[in-house]
């Protein structure tokens, strides 16, 4: 089964990350294709992502899946609130009967260290060039993606905020404010969001090989 990641959060949330090694036909058997999507590997990460959501609540209806105007997707009644996101041959989703939520997967590769200067402000910036280089070297990863490990990281909490919050709007490096911490092969993450009134939020991730997933669930706190 390519389903390598499955977590019951809490009563109300279920999280779960796929390898995608099916072919399109597999998930067409289960799922119908909801858009027009002529790129076979993108329409092929979209039908995984809805698969996912009905593997994790298989009363979930993902025939009523509207899309906002800022791109993100719902339901209308709010019976299920839910985050997808894919990567490379990577799905990832989480859904909850309760709570907000939100999910990213990222591939950890070089590519990211050109755009820290537009989503980290500088104080996050400072942070990161004093934090050693060399993660802690108990974490599973290939040593090809060991280096990129921390800013990959760093841009999936910001994605995965941005999908909590849902409306839009939101200035990466100004609104979301990432407080320090540890890297480890697993681990919590603080954040202070600051669109509106300040609110602190806990996340959560997990690194599998060269492979981050980033996740928030339910109501924030006071910062």
């Amino acid at each position: 089964m390519p389903l390598f990641y499955q977590q019951y959060i809490n009563e109300h949330t279920r999280l779960g990350v796929w390898r995608i090694t099916e072919d399109e036909s597999f998930f067409l058997e289960r799922v119908p294709l909801h858009r027009d999507i002529t790129h076979p590997n993108k329409r092929l990460q979209h039908l995984a992502g809805r698969y996912l959501l009905q593997f994790l609540y298989p009363e979930f209806p993902f025939g009523m899946i509207r899309i906002a105007d800022t791109y993100r997707p719902y339901l209308a009644d709010d019976a299920f609130h839910f985050s997808i996101s894919h990567c490379g041959d990577t799905a990832a989703a989480i859904v909850s009967r309760q709570d907000r939520v939100g999910v990213d997967a990222e591939i950890s590769t070089p590519r990211v260290l050109r755009i820290l200067n537009k989503f980290l402000h500088p104080e996050e910036l400072n942070w990161y060039d004093a934090y050693p280089k060399h993660p802690d070297p108990g974490i599973d990863a290939p040593e090809a993606s060991r280096a990129y490990l921390l800013p990959t990281l760093l841009w999936s909490v910001k994605e995965a905020v941005f999908k909590w919050h849902g409306d839009g709007g939101v200035d990466f490096s100004e609104h979301i404010r990432i407080r320090p911490f540890a890297l480890h092969q697993s681990g919590r993450i603080k954040v202070l969001f600051l669109k509106s009134v300040p609110v602190l939020l806990d996340l959560h991730y997990r690194i599998f090989g060269g492979l981050c997933v980033c996740w928030v669930n339910g109501e924030p706190e006071a910062p």
